[in-house]
C-alpha cells in the first residue's frame, strides 16, 4: 500500500469517532481504569489521525466525562470529535449532547 504524501497531511482534518472503552474495564486493576481509558483514547486518536501521542490534546470536558462516576466505573464508549491542525497538533473534544 502506498504511503500518503506529506502535502496531504498538512491540511486540517476533522472527524467524529466512537471510541470503545470496554477493554479498559477489564485489563487494568480497579484503581487504574480511568487513567487507562484516557490512554486508550490517546492511542486510538493517534492511530486513526496519523499523529504522535505527545501531540494529542484531550479536552478537560472529555476528561471530566470519563471521571464522572469515579476511577472504577468508566463509560463503555465515548463519542469524540478529533481535529488535526496543520502544525500536527490533534485536539480531542467530547461531542455535544454527551
Amino acid at each position: 500500500m502506498a504511503k500518503k504524501s506529506a502535502a496531504s497531511r498538512t491540511e486540517e482534518l476533522e472527524r467524529e469517532y466512537i471510541i470503545p472503552l470496554r477493554a479498559s474495564q477489564h485489563q487494568p486493576s480497579r484503581r487504574r481504569r480511568a487513567g487507562h481509558a484516557l490512554e486508550t483514547v490517546r492511542r486510538f486518536v493517534t492511530r486513526h489521525m496519523q499523529g504522535a501521542p505527545e501531540d494529542v490534546w484531550i479536552d478537560p470536558h472529555l476528561n471530566e466525562y470519563i471521571w464522572t462516576r469515579g476511577i472504577q466505573h468508566i463509560p463503555r464508549q465515548v463519542r469524540v470529535k478529533a481535529i488535526r491542525f496543520e502544525d500536527g497538533l490533534i485536539e480531542v473534544d467530547l461531542l455535544e449532547g454527551e
